[in-house]
């Protein structure tokens, strides 16, 4: 039975991955920079073990008998940081005899550096991943339904009935959820012949913020509108939330996530926008449509 080493296992994106790789027979060992802590609500036994990203040396025991590598790494806001990352990762890796090696960016990765740091950041470890020799595949996923699940999303569908977003009302997007996102990575993982492959992917449907609000509407059985929010409002109100304050610096979660949509707001046609057809029947797995996943979640409490 193959090992896999899973980051960010602990994550909203790692559970179901962690759950995908176990129902596909694989066992798991969880790097964590705090394993003590690690609670895994898993399917499955999971191995924890301690990862510093910038130990190198953690790496290397992490890495130690492992057949492939599945990561969800946070965003950081630093290209050379997130060069780091890459590079002691695969480093690591491939010192330790590890094949394969699937990485998901968490967002849309342009063929070309754009300024964004976040962004040019996934294209950093991206590199390191391509120039390793190891076998590799990089699942690009545009933008998660999960978001709006957040505490940052969720409060004005159930307190206002409003769906409202830092996405302009032309901006096409692909929706996908983080259990789509990780049946991807562990097809990625199965498939020996998928390999120094880059798959953007999103969901079954490309839809704009109003047909957005008419998933909620249908689902929920209530007049759900869309708000288009300029990006630096959304960021402010962000920050607000988490912090208490309006005011945020530009490196942070906060300016980056503006960052990120303003650029999005200004593509014709929009890079979020992609045909996933052909790709579902490819690694034969099941769509989850935005109405279904809607219908799954609690909309009536925050």
């Amino acid at each position: 039975m193959e090992k896999v080493l899973v980051y960010g296992a602990s994550g909203d994106q790692g559970s179901p991955l962690v759950n995908g790789v176990i129902k596909n027979g694989y066992k798991i060992r969880a790097a964590s920079r705090y394993p003590e802590n690690y609670n895994s609500e898993i399917e499955g036994d999971v191995e924890s073990v301690k990862a510093d990203l910038f130990d190198i040396d953690t790496l290397k025991k992490a890495s130690q008998d492992i057949d492939c590598i599945a990561m969800n790494l946070p965003f950081v806001f630093d290209r050379d940081i997130a060069k780091q990352w890459g590079e002691n990762i695969t480093n690591a890796g491939k010192e330790m005899g590890v094949k394969k090696i699937v990485f998901n960016t968490s967002c849309y990765v342009a063929p070309a550096d754009n300024g964004l740091a976040a962004h040019d950041g996934r294209r950093e470890i991206e590199k390191s991943m391509a120039e390793s020799g190891m076998d590799y595949v990089v699942i690009r996923s545009v933008v998660f339904m999960d978001n709006l699940s957040r505490f940052w999303a969720k409060p004005s569908i159930v307190k206002s009935d409003t769906f409202a977003y830092p996405c302009s009302e032309t901006l096409k997007i692909s929706w996908i959820c983080l259990e789509d996102v990780a049946a991807f990575m562990v097809a990625a993982l199965s498939d020996k012949d998928v390999k120094a492959d880059k798959i953007t992917v999103g969901g079954p449907e490309i839809l704009l913020g109003h047909e957005v609000a008419e998933r909620f509407s249908k689902a929920l059985g209530r007049k759900i509108a869309f708000q288009s929010l300029e990006p630096n409002s959304f960021a402010r109100q962000m920050s607000k939330l988490v912090t208490g304050s309006e005011e945020y610096e530009k490196p942070s979660i906060y300016g980056g996530m503006a960052a990120f949509y303003r650029w999005y707001n200004e593509q014709d046609p929009s890079p979020l926008a992609i045909e996933m057809n052909d790709l579902y029947e490819k690694f034969s797995i099941t769509p989850t449509y935005f109405e279904d996943w809607i219908k799954k979640h609690d909309w009536d409490n925050i």
